[in-house]
C-alpha cells in the first residue's frame, strides 16, 4: 500500500505561520506512534518517552547505519580469445607429459595445441601404426578446446636422401594413387582413436631439399599428389580433418607458392619460420620474397587462416629481439596456433643455451588463459524512502531530528496565502 502523510503545522521564527508537512511513512492500518505497544515486525521507530520536571530525557540512539553497497565478483566475461599455442617436446608420451610441465613453466598459462609427428621411415608408420597416437589421443580429449596437429610424412624413408629423379618418380606413383591405401588407413586410425578433427601437416617444407617428399623434381605432380591424399582421408566416415599446407619461409629450393594445391583441399597455409640465415634481421624475414608477409598475404587472398607448426631461434643464437618481435607478430597477425620448437638450438624451456630469449618468451606468455575474466556488478540498492507530497519541498534537518519528528519536514510552495491558526 501507498504510504500516507500527516500533516502538522509549526511555528518557527523565519517562517511565522507556514504550513509545513511531515512526510512520515504509516501503515494503512497501523496505530499512531505512541498509542501502545508496538508490534514485534513495526518497524517505525519508538515513540519518544514522557518528559518528567527535572529530568533530562535520554538521549536515544542513533539509528543504524546501512551498510553501502557491497561490490561482487559473481559475473563473468570471457576476455579477447588468446591465440592457441604449444611447443614440439617430444614425439612419444614423454612430449604429452612435458605439456603441463610447460605449461607450471609459464605460470600456468593454458597450452591448447599439443604437436607430434609420425616417423617415416616405413609406411606402417605413416598408417598411424604408433603407440605413443593413443597417449596424445587422450590429452586431446581431455578438454573440448584442445588441439591435436599432427605432421605427415608424405613418403616413407622421408630422410633417406633420395635422390631427385627417384623423389620425381615416387611423386607420380602417389599422384597415381598407388599409396592411396595408407592414407586412408591412417585416417581411420585417427577416427577409431576418436580424434577425427585432428590437424594434418601433410608434407610439411616441401619447398627445401631435405625431405623425401618433396616438391621440387616435380611441382605438378606433387599438387595431385596432395590432392588425392587428402580426397582419400576426407572419404572415412566419421573424419572432421583440417589440411595444413606448411612451407619453409622463403623462397629455399622453389617458390612455395609453385606447390600449393589449391583452396578446394587446403585448410590451413602454415609457415615454418626459424631465425635464419645469420646475419638477417627480423624485418628481412618479414619482407624477403615468399617471407612472413607473403605469407599471410597470401592466406588472405585464399581466405584461409595461418599458422606457424615451427617456429624458433636457429642461426643468430640467443636473439632476444627475434623472439619479442616473432611473438608480436603472432599477436598482430592471429594464427590458429602455433607450436615452439622447444629443443636445442631453437627452444627456450628444455634449452639452456638461449636464456634472453627464455626471458622474453615466458614474460609474454606467463598466464596466458581462455578463461573468462571476472567484472565487478555492484550489489542492488535498498529500499528507498517515499516521496515527499506534491506542492512540497523537503527539508535536511538531519536524521536525529527526523528521528524524533517520526520523518522529513517539508515547506508547502503556497504557504503564503494560507493563515496561521
Amino acid at each position: 500500500m501507498a504510504p500516507q502523510h500527516k500533516r502538522v503545522r509549526v511555528r518557527g521564527p523565519a517562517m511565522g505561520a507556514a504550513a509545513v508537512v511531515v512526510s512520515a511513512a504509516l501503515a494503512a492500518a497501523g496505530p499512531a506512534p505512541g498509542a501502545g505497544a508496538a508490534r514485534a515486525d513495526d518497524s517505525r521507530p519508538p515513540a519518544p518517552a514522557p518528559t518528567v520536571p527535572g529530568v533530562t530525557p535520554p538521549v536515544p540512539a542513533a539509528p543504524a547505519v546501512p551498510p553501502l553497497p557491497v561490490t561482487t565478483w559473481d559475473v563473468q566475461v570471457p576476455r579477447p580469445k588468446v591465440p592457441a599455442f604449444g611447443a614440439f617436446l617430444a614425439s612419444d608420451a614423454r612430449g604429452v607429459a612435458r605439456v603441463e610441465q610447460l605449461s607450471h613453466w609459464l605460470g600456468g598459462a593454458e597450452l591448447r595445441v599439443g604437436h607430434t609427428y609420425l616417423p617415416g621411415n616405413h609406411w606402417s608408420d605413416i598408417e598411424g601404426d604408433i603407440r605413443f597416437l593413443e597417449d596424445w589421443a587422450h590429452w586431446r580429449n581431455a578438454r573440448e578446446d584442445r588441439m591435436l596437429v599432427l605432421n605427415v610424412p608424405l613418403q616413407e624413408r622421408n630422410e633417406g636422401g633420395v635422390s631427385d629423379d627417384e623423389v620425381r618418380r615416387l611423386l607420380r606413383r602417389g599422384a597415381a594413387g598407388e599409396f592411396d591405401h595408407h592414407f586412408r588407413a591412417l585416417a581411420e586410425r585417427l577416427v577409431a582413436l576418436k580424434v577425427p578433427d585432428t590437424i594434418l601437416v601433410l608434407g610439411w617444407e616441401m619447398n627445401g631439399t631435405t625431405y623425401t617428399h618433396r616438391c621440387g623434381p616435380d611441382p605438378e605432380s606433387w599438387k595431385k599428389y596432395w590432392n588425392r591424399i587428402v580426397t582419400t582421408m576426407r572419404a572415412v566416415p566419421g573424419q572432421k580433418f583440417r589440411f595444413d599446407f606448411t612451407p619453409n619461409r622463403g623462397r629455399d629450393a622453389v617458390p612455395w607458392t609453385r606447390c600449393y594445391p589449391g583452396d578446394d583441399t587446403v585448410d590451413i597455409i602454415g609457415m615454418d619460420a626459424y631465425d635464419q640465415p645469420a646475419g638477417m634481421s627480423f624485418d628481412e624475414q618479414v619482407e624477403e620474397p615468399y617471407g612472413l608477409r607473403a605469407h599471410v598475404d597470401f592466406a588472405k587472398a585464399h581466405g584461409k587462416p595461418v599458422s606457424y607448426p615451427e617456429w624458433g631461434l636457429f642461426r643468430n643464437g640467443d636473439n632476444p629481439e627475434y623472439m619479442r618481435r616473432m611473438l608480436a607478430w603472432m599477436d598482430e597477425h592471429r594464427p590458429l596456433y602455433n607450436t615452439l620448437t622447444d629443443y636445442c638450438p631453437h627452444g627456450v624451456w628444455q634449452c639452456d643455451d638461449n636464456p634472453e630469449s627464455s626471458r622474453v618468451y615466458r614474460s609474454v606468455l606467463s598466464g596466458r588463459s581462455d578463461e573468462p575474466a571476472p567484472v565487478p556488478t555492484p550489489t542492488p540498492p535498498g529500499p528507498t524512502a517515499p516521496p515527499p507530497p506534491q506542492n512540497c519541498s523537503p527539508l535536511d534537518l538531519g536524521s536525529f531530528v527526523e528521528h524524533w519528528l517520526g520523518g522529513k519536514l517539508c515547506l508547502r510552495f503556497d504557504w503564503w496565502s494560507r493563515s496561521a491558526p
